[in-house]
């Protein structure tokens, strides 16, 4: 059962001279033809809610119906959501900055140096936490591995992965513009051009170092030049690593647990926490970081060139792809062919979560198509604009949950008291997410406010 689900947050820009990209493109849809990324993060908002509504205060018999258990298998999917998100927004924010011809280097330290931070917010988290439950709370609880832990780590490394498949496809073309022509090729490059365009060669010498080389679209060429060159090694790479991740699972938490390494450590391997084994409501990297890397090459693909101009047809495709990813784990999980001698299938098995990511890509699809056909973007949306805070919806209505602060009394309501309860957290979610976009707070001169006059007002008569 998962229990907390956070998302990505806005990232500050970039510190290269040249580069003004920033997460807030990602986080909040810059377009209508992105809304649905905002769309689906609120949908794991309203799932999240809803799983830890229900979790937190069903009690006596209500905790034996169908209906929780419902809830949970709907609890299931907020985790792999958000990460899933964050590797397309991983995806899209690296695309820019390659577009934007910045190094590996620069691209791995900047991406590198985000995830940290969502790192420390998972830290941070963890201890509000630890001192809001002052008194009662082990203090194991701070060294406890949660989604945002696994956000920011994914991201770090899909930033090595990214930097180093980056470094590797440079070198390659560089080596390759040194190579001697062949008396073919050369044959090409002298062949005359139709009147008014330039000859292969001019755009070949224009391309190691001429004077396009350096104007405004001998830059973008050679820049969408290198993203198409990169593009499939960048998805090739991200899908190899979901795939490691994936087959290193079963082991890790079996035959080649990690024992001798300190719990807190061992945890982010196999969510053993301190209680000596792998615990199943924990969200070590292995398999969790797979969701974040099947994200990442999926974003590749959808920002690709030759993707951008039909985004219906590709996400179609996908949907396609995720369907038959679905029947096919389904066949292996009822077939006698197993990979491993112990079988766990829904907590480490690579057929549940190839299930998973196809349910994902399913859900992509129909994002999109309410968004883009439907009434997703049609007026005012509650779910693009939980989508856009997802973090601050995360960090706060657990406190109104689980904390100190619980809107009802922990495991003693019925089905209708709850779903009530489920309502009210959503509304103050909502009205806080409009708090948080539609008010400007740094431009509020908060000094020339007449506070004694306000609190006058107030006061009862």
């Amino acid at each position: 059962m998962e229990r907390r689900a956070p998302s990505p947050v806005r990232l500050s820009p970039w510190p290269h001279p040249r580069s003004h990209v920033t997460l807030s493109a990602v986080t909040s849809a810059p377009s209508s033809r992105l809304a649905w990324i905002d769309w689906m993060r609120g949908l794991a908002c309203v799932l999240m809610f809803q799983t830890h509504c229900y979790d937190a205060w069903l009690g006596g018999n209500a905790r034996k119906t169908n209906f929780l258990k419902g809830s949970q298998l709907l609890g299931t999917l907020p985790a792999p959501l958000f990460l899933f998100l964050a590797g397309v927004s991983f995806a899209l924010v690296t695309d820019k900055l390659i577009r934007k011809r910045l190094t590996p280097a620069e691209i791995t330290r900047a991406m590198g140096r985000r995830g940290a931070e969502i790192f420390a917010f998972g830290l941070l988290f963890r201890l509000q936490e630890f001192l809001i439950a002052w008194g009662w709370a082990p203090w194991s609880d701070l060294l406890r591995v949660d989604v945002l832990n696994i956000i920011g780590l994914s991201m770090m490394l899909m930033a090595l992965t990214c930097g180093l498949t980056l470094t590797i496809c440079g070198r390659r073309r560089d080596s390759q513009k040194d190579m001697p022509l062949s008396s073919s090729y050369q044959g090409m490059l002298e062949k005359p051009a139709p009147e008014g365009r330039p000859s292969l060669a001019q755009r070949f010498s224009a391309g190691k170092g001429g004077k396009n080389d350096s104007s405004p679209g001998g830059t973008t060429e050679l820049s969408s030049s290198v993203v198409r060159r990169c593009g499939s090694v960048l998805v090739a790479a991200a899908l190899a690593a979901a795939a490691l991740i994936a087959l290193l699972t079963p082991p890790l938490y079996t035959t080649w647990r990690p024992a001798w390494l300190p719990w807190p450590l061992e945890s982010y391997i196999n969510g053993c926490h301190n209680l000596g084994a792998p615990q199943p409501w924990l969200f070590p990297l292995f398999p969790w970081a797979a969701f974040a890397f099947a994200g990442l090459a999926t974003g590749f693909i959808l920002f690709s060139d030759q993707a951008r101009a039909h985004t219906a047809k590709t996400l179609a495709l996908f949907a396609a792809a995720g369907a038959a990813a679905i029947l096919a784990a389904r066949q292996l999980d009822h077939s006698s062919f197993h990979l491993y001698s112990t079988y766990d299938y829904w907590h480490t098995s690579p057929n549940f979560l190839m299930m998973r990511i196809g349910l994902l890509l399913v859900i992509v699809f129909l994002s999109y198509a309410w968004c883009h056909w439907g009434l997703g973007t049609r007026g005012f949306s509650p779910l693009i604009q939980l989508g856009q805070t997802s973090l601050l919806v995360y960090w706060v209505h657990i406190e109104f949950v689980y904390g100190r602060f619980a809107l009802l009394p922990k495991r003693a309501q019925s089905i209708p008291t709850a779903s009530r309860g489920l309502l009210e957290i959503f509304l103050f979610m909502l009205i806080l997410s409009l708090l948080r976009t539609r008010i400007d707070w740094k431009r509020i001169e908060w000094k020339k406010i007449n506070w004694k006059k306000i609190s006058r007002r107030v006061q009862p008569v």
